[in-house]
Parts: structure tokens; C-alpha cells; sequence
């Protein structure tokens, strides 16, 4: 039984106790009745506890001059590195609901923690796991998970062709950025490579190369991000994949595909407005040559706007 069952079963059991009370004593059908479903819902929870939801676990190993093989690892490195890793999973779990301040605190911070349940053996490195507060219902993805997998495909863009990073970095805000440069930057410093296994799927730096050319990569000379305002209509939504098609104004006929930022929650609402003219705010994403990524930021507002060719 999942939470979202057992809130149901509550609110039942609830409403049948009230109409119990309400009963007239000539009732006695409904009432036998209604407490039998009673007796059904009381045995059903005692027989069926509310499973708990799995914690997102990923692996973080480490190699490289701060390591002694499998023995150890220099505590002001290892510290340092888990905690700028952590730090960018925490930013980019609460860029989830929104865009961030470009400083300031980060919001909910405490409700997007990992914690660091074991080390592991191989290379050295720690087992992480985040900290639920049992906020979560049992058929959820946490934003730490979905953060988790988005810092993952993060650094394996970063091992991949422009196309490739462009794909993995146009949803990630700026400053969750940031934070992914940072811990790019503390394994440079040290002269250390990672791996990160998260699922079934796993980035590894075989070498100081590959973080020194990583980290150039999301520099903001190879990876430039700017808010962008586009006119032209809404050719079509699919609010599965958040993906949408747009008709720029008086650009021949161009159409652009872009995605559906994640602090938008009604995806449907844009469907209803296919074809009208409306203003756009994106975030664009250019990765060396390649071509742009555009993410919508927030619902545009349904005004009529003037057409840029009259």
C-alpha cells in the first residue's frame, strides 16, 4: 500500500464513523453494514503497512593523487569534493521548481540533502544517499533523484559532442551550473578523476585530461546561456515529453522545437492557444557551433501582440 492509498482508506474510514454517529437506532442494516467496511478498512491497514520509498543512492569514486589505492583518501580533498558535489545536487534539486536568484539562499535547502551512508572500496570514494524527511509519496521521483540523473547526464555530456552537452546542459540553471564547474574545478586542483554510478548508468574520467577539458567545456566561453524574447505561435504542446514546436514571426516560415522548463506545471493550457500570436521568454543554449536549445521559462501571457513585420 502506498501513501496516497492509505490517506484514501483514512478519509473512508472517517466518513463511515460519521455516518455511524448519524445512523438512526432503526438503521440496523446499514448500520451492520457500515461497520463490517469499518472492520474491512481497520484489518486492511494492520495487514497492509504503507511502503516506504526507496532513497535515491549514487556511488562517487575517486582516484588520483589525493587517493592511497583502496586504503584511503586525503580527508581535506575528500570533504571538499563530496561537499561541492552535493552542493550541486542540492541547487540543481531546487532549480527544479523554478529559477533561481542568481545569489542568495537556496530555497528548501534543507529538503534536497544527501547523506553519506558508506564508503567504497575498489578506488575510494562514498556511497550517498538522500535524506527523504518522509515528505515523499511512495510513487513520486524526488527531485534529488531527478537532479541526480540530470548531474549524471550532465558529465557525460560534457565526455560527448556538442550536440550532445547542449541536450543535457539547456535545462540546467545557471547557477546549478555553477556548482557542476565547482566540483569540476576542486577534482582539477587535486589532480583527481571520478566516477559516478547512478542506476544502471555510470560517467567515469579515466584521466586529468578529460576533467581539465570537461570543466573548459561548461566554461563560458564554450557554453553560453541567455534569456531570449520570441514572437510568433504555438504550432503544437506534447505535455508527455514537455517538448514544444514554435513558428517564429517573420522569420520565413521557421519553426524552432524547445522544451517545456519544469517549474511549469500546466503544460495543457498551452494546447488551447495553438496559433496565436504571442511573446515568448526562453532560456537559449549554445554550446561551441552547435545549434541552439531554447527551454520556456514561465507560461506567457495570452495578450495580443502587434506583428513584428507591420
Amino acid at each position: 500500500m502506498n501513501s496516497q492509498d492509505r490517506l484514501s482508506l483514512l478519509a473512508e474510514q472517517k466518513f463511515l464513523r460519521e455516518q455511524l454517529d448519524a445512523l438512526p437506532a432503526s438503521a440496523r442494516l446499514t448500520r451492520m453494514s457500515t461497520e463490517s467496511r469499518l472492520r474491512e478498512i481497520e484489518r486492511q491497514m494492520a495487514q497492509e503497512p504503507v511502503q516506504e520509498p526507496e532513497p535515491a543512492r549514487v556511488r562517487l569514486t575517486f582516484n588520483g593523487r589525493p587517493v592511497i589505492g583502496s586504503h584511503g583518501i586525503f580527508a581535506d580533498f575528500g570533504m571538499k569534493a563530496v561537499s561541492c558535489f552535493s552542493d550541486a545536487v542540492t541547487t540543481l534539486a531546487a532549480s527544479l521548481l523554478g529559477p533561481l536568484a542568481p545569489s542568495g539562499p537556496i530555497p528548501n535547502r534543507e529538503q534536497h540533502q544527501l547523506l553519506v551512508v558508506g564508503t567504497a572500496v575498489g578506488s575510494f570514494g562514498f556511497e550517498l544517499e538522500e535524506y527523504l524527511g518522509g515528505q515523499l509519496l511512495f510513487d513520486e521521483v524526488s527531485l534529488v533523484a531527478q537532479a541526480l540523473e540530470q548531474t549524471r547526464n550532465l558529465l557525460s555530456g560534457t565526455l560527448g559532442t556538442d550536440e550532445e552537452l547542449a541536450d543535457s546542459a539547456a535545462e540546467t540553471d545557471p547557477r546549478a551550473l555553477d556548482r557542476i564547474r565547482g566540483f569540476l574545478q576542486v577534482l582539477a586542483e587535486n589532480e583527481a578523476v571520478c566516477t559516478l554510478q547512478y542506476r544502471e548508468r555510470a560517467v567515469k574520467f579515466s584521466d586529468i585530461g578529460q576533467v581539465k577539458t570537461s570543466l573548459a567545456r561548461l566554461g563560458q566561453d564554450n557554453l553560453r546561456e541567455s534569456e531570449e524574447s520570441l514572437e510568433g505561435e504555438f504550432r503544437g504542446v506534447l505535455p508527455k515529453s514537455r517538448t514544444f514546436e514554435f513558428l517564429l514571426a517573420g522569420a520565413g516560415g521557421e519553426i524552432i522545437k524547445g522544451k517545456v522548463g519544469a517549474a511549469i506545471q500546466a503544460i495543457d493550457s498551452l494546447n488551447q492557444h495553438l496559433n496565436e500570436p504571442v511573446r515568448l521568454t526562453v532560456m537559449t543554449t549554445r554550446v561551441g557551433n552547435g545549434r541552439p536549445r531554447y527551454v520556456l521559462q514561465k507560461l506567457p501571457s495570452w495578450q495580443k501582440i502587434e506583428s513584428t513585420e507591420n
